[in-house]
């Protein structure tokens, strides 16, 4: 979190942020030595699970609560796990009240810097190409990305970990891969991606540098 996130989070009336239907919310977990005693909250309840839901629903329903506020003259800080727009789901709040109220965006330090501070490389080098993949999409699309990149991160494994590995493994590139869960909270962990667990958590990522950067001699 950085200096600004949490003096706007303790100076905070209202705060909102997403939550599972079961267990706590990540976000607020993270946050919760900020937010002020008596501040209003705003849970915004989002199911985490592999069926369909209807999540626009839950963010148009979310955003009325907080316009609500805003229009009786509250601010209203929105928490959110990440950066906010790097697959961010604030990003669906947003889109349904900047042209209603004035919105200030906060950056976070994102996965892709703190995984790749956690595994202590870099991210990629000089003239290098960084690609960023989601871990849902098909083999072939997966494999055509990652053969034409020179720097790659995996992100959203989850129950894709297993295939993931073994499209690495074809591909000759495991033993040059990193794997980061939960980078720069207490659980977090650092594996080679051979003794990575499957599936994996949510907040996990493969990083995979297949550059020529003198940093690798």
């Amino acid at each position: 979190m950085t200096l600004k996130a949490h003096r706007l989070i303790s100076g905070a009336r209202v705060v909102a942020y997403p939550a599972p239907d079961t267990g706590p919310s990540l976000a607020r977990e993270i946050a919760a030595g900020s937010i002020a005693a008596g501040a209003e909250e705003i849970p915004m309840i989002v199911p985490m699970r592999t069926d369909r839901f209807p999540a626009q629903e839950v963010y148009a329903d979310a955003a009325e609560r907080i316009a609500a506020r805003l229009a009786a003259g509250e601010d209203v800080v929105c928490l959110c796990e990440g950066d906010p727009f790097f697959y961010g789901s604030f990003m669906y709040l947003f889109a349904r009240l900047v042209d209603r109220f004035r919105i200030e965006v906060v950056p976070g330090v994102s996965s892709l810097g703190a995984c790749a501070a956690a595994l202590r490389r870099p991210l990629t080098a000089r003239n290098d190409v960084l690609t960023v993949i989601p871990a849902p999409l098909p083999d072939a699309a997966l494999r055509a990305r990652i053969e034409g990149a020179q720097a790659v991160a995996i992100m959203k494994l989850g129950r894709h970990l297993g295939r993931v590995r073994r499209l690495l493994d074809e591909l000759g590139l495991t033993v040059q891969a990193g794997y980061v869960e939960r980078a720069s909270l207490g659980a977090e962990a650092v594996r080679p991606l051979s003794e990575a667990p499957d599936p994996a958590p949510y907040f996990s990522m493969i990083l995979l540098y297949k550059g020529d950067d003198p940093w690798l001699s």
